[in-house]
């Protein structure tokens, strides 16, 4: 989330060390088979089962659809790892394994599995557990009543994932990936709700296009500019709301740190003993509610973005789990590793990636494309992200000019926080 969010993070955004390594000991040493195995082997699991699902359920054509999806959730939440590994520092042991067990638990089945459905249901006009029993027992009828309901999840998935790209390219950051347009974007961004202005206009021009000529289930098409226009407007306050609840948890997580620091500065200078336990606890409390709702605004655009992909929930459901998980293995990385920005443009690939799904999804009202074609955009611009990354690795005197400009006056190397 940016508008809607950012500046309730801009303030508090995580910040990591960088991983220190003895001179005589080898990253590669800290990196071993029996440690990488340990950290991913659940994600390689259900890696590994969801695949052979998808080939049972759906045969290649749904093995590849996964695929996609696993690539697309586990890029654009590749930050949401950051976010929760800086986060998830602060806390005790308890509460981090409370995060990484009840809490993935949450974003897996609730986000991911439920979410979809949910979407569905409400689009479709029918109750979730016949969306569910349609899309396992009636294909066909599944399909007929998604299509039908696909301008609807097209506009709000469509206008949800426009105004967080927007809110990406408007912002003026530290390293930049596509220089020459993103530097005069940055300055354009400077006026105030211009990515909600913009996506209000996208929305109209959709409306009084796409939308009246509508495709529905048959081949037939159908006028649908007044649910497109209704639909688009709930996923911009959706976007909204979203970045409200992350701010709301943060103002209420730096109180609780504040009281704490007030509390043991007080009791320092009267030669009292401070109960850190209950203060401990209360502050983690904030901090894992802080971080579930995170976790759902870094969701959205992962779950919202696979409807560019399949109308399946069951394929929709095998991807995104698997990508949940490799979200799970990332922050546990991060937070024994203390690094993982080694791929600075990997956020910019997630972002341009959203930015085409949402492009996509409002085409798909009135078009059809096929989700080959809509999953390649998006592995595309990963890659390309990722081997540009590569290629500035390799620039010893442009990497030591960049950290000099993203190292705050602590000497911490700042990762954006990105939602």
């Amino acid at each position: 989330m940016r508008q809607g969010c950012e500046a309730s993070l801009q303030a508090s955004r995580p910040v990591f060390r960088k991983a220190k390594y003895g001179a005589g000991e080898p990253r590669k040493k800290r990196l071993g088979g029996q440690w990488l195995l340990k950290t991913f082997g659940w994600s390689f699991a259900v890696t590994a089962l969801g695949l052979a699902a998808a080939v049972f359920y759906g045969g290649w054509a749904g093995f590849g659809v996964v695929a996609f999806l696993s690539v697309l959730e586990i890029s654009v939440s590749f930050d949401n790892a950051v976010v929760n590994a800086g986060i998830l520092k602060k806390m005790n042991a308890f509460w981090q394994k409370i995060f990484l067990t009840v809490g993935v638990l949450i974003a897996v089945f609730g986000m991911r599995l439920v979410f979809p459905v949910v979407i569905v249901a409400i689009s479709a006009r029918i109750g979730p557990v016949e969306a569910v029993r349609l899309a396992l027992d009636d294909k066909d009828t599944y399909q007929q009543l998604v299509t039908d309901a696909h301008p609807s999840i097209a506009a709000f998935g469509g206008m949800f994932l426009l105004t967080i790209f927007l809110d990406f390219i408007f912002e003026d950051r530290e390293i930049k990936w596509l220089g020459r347009l993103e530097r005069p974007l940055a300055k354009l961004g400077r006026v105030d709700r211009l990515s909600v202005c913009i996506a209000l206009i996208v929305l109209l021009v959709s409306s009084m296009t796409f939308a009246t000529h509508a495709r529905q289930h048959g081949g037939i098409h159908a006028d649908k500019a007044q649910t497109v226009l209704i639909a688009g407007v709930a996923g911009l306050i959706t976007y909204l709301i979203v970045g409200g609840l992350s701010g709301y948890f943060e103002n209420k997580l730096e109180e609780e740190e504040e009281r704490e620091h007030e509390a043991e500065e007080e009791a320092r200078r009267s030669g009292k003993k401070v109960s850190a336990v209950v203060m401990a606890g209360k502050a983690a409390f904030f901090m894992f509610l802080y971080l579930e709702v995170l976790d759902a605004s870094f969701s959205f655009d992962g779950v919202i973005g696979a409807f560019a992909i399949t109308n399946d929930i069951v394929l929709m459901a095998l991807g995104l789990g698997i990508g949940a998980m490799y979200v799970r293995s990332l922050t546990v990385y991060l937070v024994r590793q203390g690094t993982l920005d080694d791929y600075v443009y990997l956020e910019h690939g997630a972002h341009y990636a959203i930015g085409a799904l949402a492009v996509i999804l409002l085409v798909t009202i009135q078009y059809e494309i096929h989700e080959v074609i809509t999953g390649l955009v998006g592995v595309v611009l990963i890659a390309w992200a990722f081997l540009s990354s590569v290629r500035r690795n390799r620039k010893p005197a442009a990497a030591e000019g960049d950290e000099g400009k993203d190292t705050g006056p602590d000497g911490k190397a700042e990762v954006s926080s990105g939602i």
